[in-house]
C-alpha cells in the first residue's frame, strides 16, 4: 500500500501517542543490553526471564493513564507472556491497556566511512520494508530508528555524519510510513564531553534544520511522525552544569527555530539523566512551551529513567514492588509533560544512568 492510503490512521496513531499528560516507555533493550541490567540486579539474561520481565511490565494496572505506547524489541513483539499473565501474546496485553505497541526497526549503529574517529551511521534499511509490515501485521503501530551523534573538541560531529544520519532517518521514517507504521525519528546527541549547554544548542540546531530537510525531500508526512531528541543539555563533564530552568529555556528555543509546527508530539529521551533529573528537565521544559505556546505536545520516551528503579525493587520477584516503582516513574513523567510535576513528589532512585559512548 502506497502511503497515501495510510494517512489517516498514520495521523490517528500519532494524535494517539500526543495525548496530553503521556510519553512512552522505551522497552526496546537488546538482549544484550538488558543483559546488563539483569546482571545489576544479580538475575541471569535467560528468555524466561526477559519474558517474566516484559510481563510485569505490560500488566502494571494503570500505566495508560501516563504511557500512551511502548517501544519493544523484535523479540518481544513475538513473544507470549508468562503464566502469571495468562501466557497471552505481551503485545496484545498492552493493547487490552490502550497502549498502542511500538517496534525498534534499526539494526545498530556502524563506523562512518570518511568520518572523523568514534563516528557512526545507523543500519538496517535492506530488507526494511518487509519487516515493517510484519510487524504491523502483528500489531505494532509505530516504529522507532536511532540515529547517534556526538560533540567532541576533534569537530565532531562532521557535516558528513550529520547529513549521512539525517538521511538515513528519512530514508526509514518514509519506508515504515508506506507500511502504516508512524516513525519516531531519533537523532541523539550523546551527553558524553565537556562542551557547554550553548554548544550543545548549536549543534542541536543545526542537527534538526538538516534532518528535517531530509524528511521534506523524501516525502516524510509530518502529521504522522514524531520527534524524539536529546533535551538541550551540557555535556556530561562540563564544570558547570544547567539549572532545569535553564534545560527547558534552551530545549525549546532550540526546538523553536527547527521543529515544524506540523509534528504533533516530541518525546524526549533521558539520556543518561537519574530519575528524577530526567522528570524535573522535562517539567522545565513544559514550563517554558507553556510561555511561548509551543504548538506540540511534549512528552517523553523514556527507557532507564522509567525501568531503573522497576528492575531493582522487582529483583527477579517481586512484581508488585517492580509495577509500584514503574507506576510511580510513569506518574512523575506523566505531570511532568504537563509542567506540574512537584520534586520529589515520588520515589526514585537518584542514581546517574549516564553511560559513556551509550548504546543498545
Amino acid at each position: 500500500m502506497a502511503l497515501e492510503e495510510f494517512r489517516e490512521q498514520l495521523a490517528a496513531t500519532a494524535a494517539a501517542l500526543a495525548e496530553p499528560g503521556t510519553g512512552l516507555l522505551a522497552a526496546d533493550e537488546s538482549t544484550g543490553t538488558i543483559g546488563k541490567r539483569f546482571e545489576a540486579i544479580g538475575l541471569e539474561n535467560s528468555e524466561a526471564h526477559r519474558r517474566d520481565y516484559r510481563s510485569l511490565l505490560a500488566t502494571a494496572d494503570g500505566l495508560a493513564d501516563a504511557i500512551s505506547g511502548v517501544i519493544l524489541y523484535e523479540e518481544t513483539l513475538f513473544q507470549d507472556s508468562n503464566d502469571a499473565s495468562g501466557g497471552l501474546p505481551i503485545v496484545e496485553l498492552f493493547q487490552r491497556q490502550g497502549i498502542v505497541p511500538g517496534i525498534k526497526v534499526d539494526q545498530g549503529v556502524e563506523p562512518l566511512a570518511g568520518g572523523l574517529a568514534g563516528e557512526s551511521w545507523c543500519t538496517g534499511l535492506k530488507g526494511l520494508a518487509e519487516r515493517a509490515s510484519r510487524y504491523y501485521a502483528r500489531g505494532a503501530r509505530f516504529a522507532k530508528w536511532r540515529a547517534v551523534l556526538q560533540i567532541t573538541a576533534s569537530g565532531c560531529p562532521s557535516e558528513l555524519a550529520v547529513r549521512e544520519n539525517a538521511w538515513g532517518l528519512a530514508r526509514y521514517a518514509r519506508t515504515v510510513q508506506e507500511q502504516g507504521l508512524v516513525p519516531i525519528v531519533e537523532p541523539e546527541i550523546l551527553m558524553d564531553g565537556d562542551h557547554d549547554i550553548a554548544t550543545t544548542a548549536s549543534v542541536q540546531e543545526w542537527v534538526l534544520r538538516i534532518v528535517y530537510e531530509a524528511l521534506a525531500v523524501n516525502g516524510v508526512f509530518l502529521e504522522g511522525s514524531l520527534l524524539k531528541p536529546s533535551m538541550t543539555l551540557a555535556g556530561a563533564a562540563c564544570p558547570h552544569q544547567p539549572s532545569a530552568q535553564e534545560v527547558g529555556d534552551f530545549t525549546v528555543r532550540t526546538l523553536s527555530r527547527t521543529v515544524p509546527a506540523a509534528v504533533p508530539a516530541i518525546l524526549f529521551l533521558s539520556g543518561g539523566l537519574s530519575e528524577e533529573d530526567a522528570s524535573l528537565a522535562l517539567n522545565a521544559i513544559n514550563q517554558a512551551a507553556d510561555g511561548v505556546g509551543a504548538p506540540w505536545h511534549l512528552g517523553f520516551s523514556f527507557g532507564r529513567a522509567l525501568q531503573h528503579s522497576c528492575l531493582k525493587h522487582w529483583g527477579g520477584t517481586d512484581v508488585a514492588a517492580g509495577q509500584a516503582a514503574l507506576l510511580a516513574r510513569a506518574r512523575a513523567n506523566g505531570a511532568a509533560s504537563r509542567g506540574c510535576y512537584d520534586a520529589g513528589s515520588e520515589p526514585s532512585d537518584d542514581a546517574s544512568l549516564f553511560v559513556a559512548n551509550y548504546s543498545y
